[in-house]
């Protein structure tokens, strides 16, 4: 099973809690998801499953959106709801010009202090094992960039906020929402957190888990997308039936093509290789003719000077168990 399933993950499961879930669902065997959100959040989760498991550092790499809601004038231990309660302070009246000047105080380049509730590692430790017994250890600044953030207050309320911020990866936006707390005077912590986009993906390409629970094994395993929908910010190279053959072997390509870091590559469909007698080879395919239109996705790589540099490849199996789910 090869493809990726765009999850909606649900309130109070972590990651791989809702991985394994749908891992047993979908009867697969190897799988992956690209990021983890906190139990306490809720959105985008992209699955890789089999040869989708390649790609999946991009998503870890990509760019976030998220909207999250902030408790003004309450402190907490983990910076979200989850924690107790460590400090209190009255709310200032807030103007929407006093929240613009703050939310332009926080886009661009910024240094955080990540928080001692995460899954950050120091001497071979976890943060949050430190933080359960009560451990506070000092962490080094990290840069990051917050792309897009807005601040509005919320009608009826004068204590809660509605963020939405897009951001760089390794940004905390627990940590982000306590910072504009102490920017406001008054601190804040995270009511509520719902990831809408990662990396081009969006929450509407998004199944929930209970839609597949009551969905038919069929019905599953038409919500799985192709692995190039991880791919969707590389450039398309489509390689004749010859190249494609030596490209998925390993070796290096030249051609006209201009320098590029990201690039998908693609090959006629092949057929399957002639000394396997019809079975699935671990030997390169054969690449059968065919125009510039579809093709099977082969593997990433980079261009420079002229040549295509491979990447990450797909084994020509995988390649043919693809091809076979999609007949």
């Amino acid at each position: 099973m090869h493809g990726v399933l765009l999850l909606d993950k649900p309130l109070g499961l972590s990651s791989n809690n809702a991985l394994q879930k749908c891992k047993w669902l979908l009867r697969a065997e190897k799988a992956g998801h690209t990021g983890t959100l906190d139990p306490l959040a809720t959105g985008v989760l992209p699955l890789c499953f089999g040869a989708a498991t390649k790609f999946s550092q991009l998503q870890l790499d990509a760019d976030k959106t998220y909207e999250a809601t902030l408790r003004l004038g309450v402190k907490t231990s983990t910076g979200d709801a989850e924690g107790e309660i460590r400090e209190e302070r009255p709310v200032p009246e807030l103007t929407a010009d006093r929240l613009a000047q703050v939310a332009r105080q926080f886009t661009g380049p910024i240094r955080q202090v990540p928080p001692m509730h995460s899954a950050l590692k120091k001497d071979g430790k976890a943060l949050y094992e430190y933080a359960r017994v009560g451990q506070e250890v000092e962490r080094a600044p990290r840069d990051v960039v917050v792309l897009q953030l807005s601040l509005n207050a919320l009608a009826g309320s004068s204590d809660t906020l509605s963020m939405l911020a897009k951001v760089s990866k390794g940004t905390y936006i627990r940590t982000l929402g306590e910072d504009i707390g102490e920017a406001l005077g008054c601190g804040a912590h995270l009511a509520s957190l719902r990831r809408i986009a990662t990396g081009g993906l969006e929450i509407s390409q998004c199944v929930t888990l209970e839609a597949l629970e009551a969905m038919g094994e069929q019905e599953r395993l038409a919500c799985l997308k192709p692995a190039e929908l991880l791919l969707a910010c590389h450039t398309r190279l489509m390689l004749d039936a010859q190249n494609a053959g030596r490209f998925l072997s390993g070796l290096r390509r030249r051609g006209p093509w201009p320098d590029c870091e990201q690039v998908a590559v693609f090959g006629p469909a092949p057929s399957t290789h002639p000394s396997a007698g019809g079975k699935e080879s671990s030997l390169p395919l054969p690449f059968g003719e065919g125009g510039d239109e579809g093709g099977c996705l082969l593997g990433t790589a980079h261009i420079k000077g002229g040549e295509l540099i491979p990447g990450r490849l797909l084994s020509p199996p995988e390649i043919s168990q693809i091809l076979e789910s999609n007949l």
